[in-house]
């Protein structure tokens, strides 16, 4: 194999390769894409899928001039290769690395950041209309993938921008639907002739010439256009999209580079608002994604020979969720796209009839949800904690006031990862402890989670159990589930020198930090927190009162969240002479990298809450503690009885 992929440092190097040498670089970026992805994790399928198009694209237009934007984002790793970061792509989502997504720090090219599915389509209208504002002529493209346009948010961009009928164009990279060589060979005639400019400018002298046709003439022009959108509808299926004011092309082969160059020259002469059709296979080229698309989108790293992963982590949720679901017939799970991932898939295979994946359409799936509680059932909406930011204002007006008994599985809580800034899960306990009617709690691990699922489909209201990524700790699982009583913290250890109040996977790093303290000479009390809300009162007052110095530890923004909580119950309950240290996130959004490195970074880890209680506790005189009183006060890593 040649190496074509090296003379490329900008889209002016690409276009100086042949054309007819295309499908050749095309085979050495999925080469270097799944070599670098088995290290680094990451999005593979999508991005396998679409790199002839991504080729295409930039061969045909003039980046960063012309602004092309990528829906959600997980698809731009050949857009990096191409656009100067080929000697760093082995870097990719590494901290202090290339991003995974699009970024505008990092590169001219990114015009705009993505994360989250259903943004393109409105962001490339609004940089269009800021084109025509400056009196430019440079291309928009708005690339989104078929499952993104179920998101609400692509329709309203679609409508608003047919309406204007801006030059814009929108690349729809459909990865779910066929096409027959026969189809696909029709459809490029027919697009041949369509988007030619012989024909368009036919096209509008006839309706001049029927326009100037005293009475008749605008009812000829309707006649006219009906008769040509029957013909296309014979043959292509994009009514709807003509319908929202958009000009139709394809469907296009995906991996058909002479074809997509062709149909893209011709449509980015045109005017007004173009959708274009392209069919893409999701991990083409590579026989594992190929076959399992769905497990190879989000991947971590993984053996290219056998296709199997170094280490997958299975969601805990999901065994609890059937448990749950085999005791009750009333409780109903619900997912926005992301069965897999949230552990749900295992509910709908054994209960298809009591499971809905309502595709990328978060606020539907929340009011959906609503709904079914408002008929006695108990829906489970699990959904990622990013995620669950898209419906806020459903959970506020659709649950929390009718105070219905919705339950939020929330995964990727806290520190995410190596997604960076649209994925780490930091804000959800800021938003949701706000709610009148919420109930917010944490597991410290897998087993405490299966009993927080009890609790909230016990439970007569909204709740909320937000959880890390992951497969969980290891520890073990008790086979009957109990509900907790709602709002009591659970006490691991007690001192007198500090409290520290954790939640969620803060608690054990605070174990760990206790025991390195209490060497040090100062004994620490530890508390998982377990609620966020409602709050455990009666235990931080008799803390604050006995110890008078509390640390909070959270993987949450500190603004609103668990810490402030704490603050405003000391302060309306003049408890204002308590020393009080938050740790947390602060007031910026987490670039990616590990979450272990991040930990560190926030001090969210053992050494950073060591170093925060030493800090806040100073200079007090503490009291001296034997090595063997301090052994006889272990407690085993598996069972902490709450001794408040």
């Amino acid at each position: 194999m040649s190496n074509l992929l090296e003379k490329i440092n900008s889209p002016d190097d690409l276009k100086q390769i042949r054309k007819k040498d295309l499908p050749e670089l095309a085979e050495e970026i999925r080469e270097v894409i799944i070599n670098t992805v088995s290290k680094t994790g990451g999005h593979l399928a999508s991005n396998l899928g679409v790199v002839e198009l991504t080729i295409a694209i930039h061969y045909a237009f003039n980046a960063p001039v012309d602004k092309i934007i990528w829906d959600v984002g997980h698809q731009i790793y050949t857009h990096k290769l191409l656009t100067g970061r080929r000697e760093r792509f082995q870097t990719l989502r590494q901290y202090q690395g290339i991003s995974g997504f699009p970024l505008r720090d990092e590169s001219i090219y990114d015009a705009f950041n993505t994360g989250h599915s259903g943004t393109s389509i409105s962001a490339a209208l609004a940089l269009a209309k800021a084109r025509d504002v400056r009196g430019k002529n440079n291309s928009v493209i708005a690339v989104i993938g078929d499952g993104s346009m179920t998101a609400g948010l692509s329709f309203e961009g679609l409508n608003h921008a047919g309406a204007l009928n801006s030059d814009m164009i929108v690349i729809l990279n459909d990865n779910e639907m066929s096409i027959s060589p026969n189809v696909g060979a029709l459809s490029v005639h027919l697009n041949r002739i369509l988007t030619g400019q012989l024909f368009n400018k036919m096209r509008s002298e006839i309706e001049m010439i029927l326009k100037a046709i005293p009475r008749i003439g605008n009812q000829m022009v309707k006649f006219a256009e009906r008769v040509e959108e029957a013909i296309k509808g014979i043959f292509v299926p994009g009514r709807l999209f003509e319908d929202l004011g958009f000009k139709y092309v394809g469907p296009i082969d995906g991996h058909n580079i002479p074809h997509l160059l062709e149909t893209l020259n011709s449509v980015k002469k045109l005017k007004g608002s173009i959708l274009v059709h392209v069919v893409t296979k999701k991990g083409k080229g590579y026989a594992p994604a190929e076959k399992e698309a769905d497990s190879f989108h989000g991947t971590p790293p993984f053996d290219i020979e056998t296709g199997s992963f170094i280490k997958k982590n299975a969601p805990p949720s999901g065994k609890t969720l059937l448990d749950l679901g085999r005791e009750d017939e009333k409780i109903i799970g619900i997912t926005a796209a992301m069965a897999d991932g949230t552990g749900l898939d295992k509910f709908a295979a054994e209960f298809p009839h009591r499971f809905y994946d309502v595709g990328i359409a978060e606020q539907h799936a929340v009011t959906f949800a609503a709904g079914l509680a408002t008929e006695g059932f108990k829906p489970v909406v699990a959904i990622y904690s990013t995620f669950l930011q898209r419906a806020y204002d459903q959970i506020l007006h659709d649950v929390c006031i009718m105070n219905l008994p919705v339950t939020f599985a929330i995964d990727r809580a806290g520190l995410v990862g190596e997604d960076g800034p649209t994925h780490q899960g930091l804000f959800d306990i800021s938003y949701l402890r706000s709610l009148p009617n919420m109930v917010v709690m944490a597991p410290k691990d897998e087993n405490e989670m299966r009993h927080m699922l009890k609790t909230a489909f016990d439970y007569p209201g909204p709740t909320a159990v937000r959880y890390s990524r992951g497969s969980g700790l290891g520890v073990p699982i008790d086979n009957e589930l109990i509900a907790l009583k709602i709002g009591h913290a659970e006490v691991l250890r007690e001192g007198e020198d500090v409290a520290i109040l954790a939640i969620g996977n803060a608690v054990y790093p605070a174990l760990e930090a206790a025991v390195q303290l209490e060497l040090g000479g100062i004994d620490a009390t530890v508390v998982n927190a377990r609620f966020v809300k409602p709050l455990d009162a009666e235990l931080i007052r008799k803390l604050a009162k006995k110890i008078g110095i509390i640390v909070t530890v959270e993987e949450n923004v500190l603004q609103g969240g668990f810490g402030s909580a704490v603050l405003e119950y000391l302060s309306e309950n003049g408890l204002t002479d308590v020393r009080v240290r938050r740790i947390g996130i602060p007031d910026e959004f987490v670039i990616h990298g590990s979450p272990q490195i991040l930990r560190k970074k926030y001090g969210l880890d053992r050494d950073g809450i060591l170093r925060a209680v030493r800090e806040v506790v100073g200079s007090r005189t503490l009291r001296k503690v034997s090595v063997s009183s301090r052994l006889s006060r272990e407690i085993p890593h598996n069972h902490f009885p709450d001794i408040r």
